[in-house]
């Protein structure tokens, strides 16, 4: 089998670095090019990079000399995969995109536009489907919050809940490599995060959406969200609250259990065996707990019409590369990455 050859924009960032590590050693991903700044354009990876991941540089990186994001130089590879900053993705992705070169993007400009998927595997890859007629494919990625924590609403969405109230607590590294000065955060909780606490509602309406031919037709999510930034590096995690009558909890907890909607597609490297790990200790999950695309979840309890969980995330491997690739594994599979 012949490989998807990729190309990585922003390979130089805390996200890009993520896949570059993650593709170290991918059965049938080749990552062929990496891209970042254009004042880096020219150097070998491992000049340009300021490496933050636990480990060595990969050998096989290393001494790749960063292109351009220009489309000309990414007509040779079957997709490019986007770790851009927001403030500079839009003009750069749509023009590849109009350039007929596929985009799979984690970047927030046009999530919510209708006629591009937004994808967690997990929950709506059905949505992919919509791009099974068009030359060029251009995908989504959700926010790394709402990623998370939209995982165990799968059984809830179609109940018949009053609202939902999330309280998130997000780790520094959510807001990008420089995105946060050190004296801002340290010893520090900052209760508001720009811009999260409209998007989490609105990117679950359109996850949970309705397929509508070519478009995605958002759902009426009824959610009140709290965001706070919180000094730990890595994982997001939230506290969810669901006003909802005749709650059957136990049943709940089998659901999750058998959660494995992806089951019948092979060679998803990525996806976890278990989607979602419940942890029954009042402790749990903790940081310690996480490291990979499992979500985690615990101190579940309904009472008085509420059910309540304590939801845990990698928003670096679940929320943004991991998720990435796991889609472009999905449409390979899917057969929508030709």
């Amino acid at each position: 089998m012949s490989k998807i050859r990729v190309s990585l924009l922003g390979s130089t960032g805390m996200v890009g670095q993520k896949m570059v590590r993650l593709l170290e050693n991918h059965p049938y991903i080749e990552l062929a090019k990496v891209s970042a700044s254009p004042n880096n354009t020219g150097k070998r990876y491992i000049d340009a990079v300021r490496w933050v991941e636990n480990s060595e540089i990969p050998e096989y990186v290393s001494d790749m000399n960063l292109v351009s994001s220009d489309p000309n130089d990414h007509r040779d590879v079957d997709f490019v995969l986007s770790a851009l900053p927001s403030e500079i993705a839009e003009g750069i992705e749509t023009r590849l995109v109009s350039n007929g070169i596929n985009v799979i993007s984690n970047a927030s400009p046009l999530r919510m536009r209708s006629d591009i998927p937004l994808i967690n595997p997990e929950i709506n890859y059905e949505h992919l489907y919509m791009l099974e007629d068009r030359d060029t494919k251009y995908v989504k990625n959700p926010n790394c919050t709402t990623t998370i924590m939209s995982m165990p609403l799968f059984d809830i969405i179609n109940s018949d809940y009053e609202r939902m109230y999330l309280t998130t607590m997000q780790a520094v590294s959510g807001a990008g490599f420089s995105g946060l000065p050190y004296m801002a955060i340290n010893n520090n909780i900052i209760p508001y995060i720009n811009g999260e606490e409209e998007k989490i509602p609105a990117e679950i309406s359109k996850i949970f959406g309705y397929r509508n031919d070519d478009k995605i037709v958002n759902r009426n999510i009824k959610m009140s969200v709290t965001t706070v930034r919180v000094p730990v590096a890595v994982d997001h995690a939230g506290v969810l609250y669901i006003n909802i009558k005749n709650f059957d909890i136990e049943n709940f907890i089998k659901d999750i259990r058998n959660f494995k909607p992806l089951s019948r597609f092979s060679g998803l490297t990525m996806a976890p065996r278990q989607p979602i790990i419940i942890h029954e200790k009042n402790d749990a999950p903790q940081v310690h707990d996480v490291s990979g695309m499992e979500i985690h979840i615990g101190r579940l309890s309904y009472n008085d019409d509420t059910l309540r969980m304590y939801i845990l995330g990698d928003n670096l491997i679940r929320g943004a590369a991991g998720i990435t690739l796991l889609t472009l594994e999905l449409m390979h599979a899917m057969k929508l990455d030709n």
